[in-house]
């Protein structure tokens, strides 16, 4: 895949994804609060907006301020750059595996203008489960890059890329 076409759907991939995750936040930020619990289909789907200082699950939120500014606003960018340049450079990946990187890249990126926009939180307000076994909060840029993981891990885009070399 050239690398005007790496671009077409990398910046596809990035409008359309970090579009919706910012829009439900918008919404979800007008709508919700952090007290009142909206619940749907037998409680299976839970709505309530939370503010996550730290990363998955909250992990890191306790951690010193400086730290965590660091690690998940810089540190991140940092990734989300080189990440970038590996969708637009590598000579070896499939189309499937440039959807793949482009999602991680635009969930990640849908999160750090969380933290930029909202001083080093980001917003949550899903939660799904059935009875007591739940997930923890999350958003749509938290499902666009497990959505992307599973692409890889899978091995996805290893069979694409077979099948495109036949």
């Amino acid at each position: 895949m050239n690398l005007a076409k790496r671009m077409v759907l990398t910046v596809i991939v990035l409008i359309s994804c970090v579009g919706c995750d910012q829009a439900s936040k918008s919404v979800a930020q007008s709508l919700l609060s952090e007290t009142e619990v909206w619940s749907f289909w037998g409680d299976t789907v839970r709505l309530q907006l939370a503010h996550n200082h730290g990363a998955f699950l909250g992990l890191g939120s306790s951690f010193p301020e400086n730290l965590r500014e660091s690690l998940f606003s810089l540190g991140v960018a940092g990734m989300l750059i080189a990440l970038l340049g590996y969708i637009l450079f590598s000579k070896s990946v499939s189309p499937s595996s440039i959807l793949a990187y482009a999602l991680l890249l635009a969930g990640g990126l849908g999160n750090l203008i969380d933290r930029l926009m909202y001083g080093g939180y980001v917003v949550d307000f899903i939660n799904i489960g059935i009875g007591p076994i739940r997930t923890g909060v999350f958003n749509v840029a938290d499902m666009v890059v497990v959505a992307g993981a599973l692409m890889l891990f899978t091995g996805m885009p290893r069979t694409n890329k077979r099948l495109s070399e036949r």
